[in-house]
């Protein structure tokens, strides 16, 4: 008997490819449309308790103090040849030295990387960028500028525009999806790639497919793909979601973790308050089912994975995962009491296992 599928005529493997495909946009919209269900209810019992509160939001018109601490490092802005994006991030450490470039997620900016500018400057030319669409960074307005190729090239024109052809790369969350597929299309511009609780982009896709629970916790994914309504819940209640994703017992920092201040969550608000401040980075969600699977996988650069297994969205196992799609050193450290915001959660440890990679990198290069 024929191996099912192993000799399929050209037009019957044109219907199966087509049925596939059908089947899974179905299932991406129906999720989709299941996920702004859940929103609506929220929406309106939200106007069933406080009908005054639930649309005041506030424009937040001066940056907190924090925003502009000098020992952050400097303000700096670099337009980029091919698309003409002007970028805005923070450095700190002299120039020359070797770069470290620092990828944040969603929804953070270069903020989130402050105790790691403070920490590696002593020995990196540290930047803490902000992404395309956030922050200070341009805002293309169409989604289809935010495709996943569109979000590589960024990071290979900011490193050459910035003067260096390599750099320790590391990226948390969509900052850390984005470093993945940095390190596999441009390896010689890599010299170690670090990923804070984010998983190989392969483990990913083939993960949520066969696990109900990662594509509840992955909802968001498919709520983002409705145009303005995700920003419109964001601006709820005065930013009241954005303020419980770092704050609330079941996504936020943990107890033992080094929790935000008021004036860190005021800064996230000052900056996603912003008119269409929202939208540049939900659109980063909004093309990533049209970019997915990737064709070519494996990782060649000595690879750390950080990961906090109270990670209210990603699940642990994918971690361990990864390892298969790394051909070359890889370590994996998983912080017991960690939350997903990892970098911001337990600063000291992920400062020092950090240095533990490079300087045991550096070691092995020598012996």
């Amino acid at each position: 008997m024929a191996r099912p599928g192993a000799a399929c005529p050209p037009p019957a493997r044109r219907v199966m490819v087509a049925a596939r495909a059908l089947l899974f946009w179905a299932l991406v919209y129906s999720y989709c449309g299941v996920c702004a269900c859940i929103a609506a209810l929220r929406l309106l019992w939200s106007i069933g308790r406080r009908p005054g509160e639930t649309f005041r939001w506030v424009v937040r018109e001066n940056p907190p103090a924090c925003l502009n601490d000098p020992s952050l490092g400097t303000h700096c802005y670099v337009r980029i040849k091919d698309s003409g994006l002007r970028f805005h991030y923070v450095a700190a450490g002299e120039r020359g030295k070797p770069l470290m470039l620092l990828l944040h997620g969603f929804p953070e900016f270069w903020y989130s990387w402050r105790h790691q500018l403070r920490e590696f400057k002593s020995e990196y030319r540290v930047v803490a960028l902000d992404l395309r669409g956030y922050g200070e960074t341009d805002a293309p307005s169409h989604k289809e500028s935010y495709k996943l190729d569109c979000l590589i090239a960024d990071i290979k024109d900011i490193l050459e525009s910035l003067g260096y052809n390599k750099c320790v790369l590391i990226g948390h969350d969509w900052g850390g999806m984005i470093a993945w597929l940095v390190a596999i299309c441009y390896p010689e511009m890599v010299t170690k790639l670090i990923v804070v609780n984010f998983p190989h982009p392969s483990v990913f896709t083939e993960y949520i497919l066969r696990h109900p629970s990662q594509l509840i916790k992955s909802g968001y994914y498919f709520f983002f793909q409705m145009p303005w309504f995700p920003e419109f819940m964001f601006t709820l209640n005065d930013f009241k979601v954005l303020k419980s994703l770092f704050t609330s017992q079941a996504t936020g920092i943990g107890r033992k973790g080094c929790r935000l201040t008021a004036e860190d969550i005021e800064a996230y608000v000052y900056v996603f308050s912003q008119p269409g401040a929202l939208t540049g980075p939900i659109n980063h969600y909004r093309t990533i089912f049209s970019c997915l699977p990737l064709q070519h996988h494996e990782v060649i650069m000595p690879t750390l994975l950080l990961w906090g297994e109270r990670d209210a969205f990603m699940e642990v196992e994918m971690a361990e995962i990864t390892r298969i799609y790394v051909k070359n050193h890889f370590r994996l450290t998983i912080l017991s009491e960690a939350s997903h915001w990892l970098q911001q959660d337990q600063p000291d440890i992920v400062n020092k296992l950090i240095w533990t990679f490079l300087k045991e990198e550096t070691k092995r290069k020598r012996e």
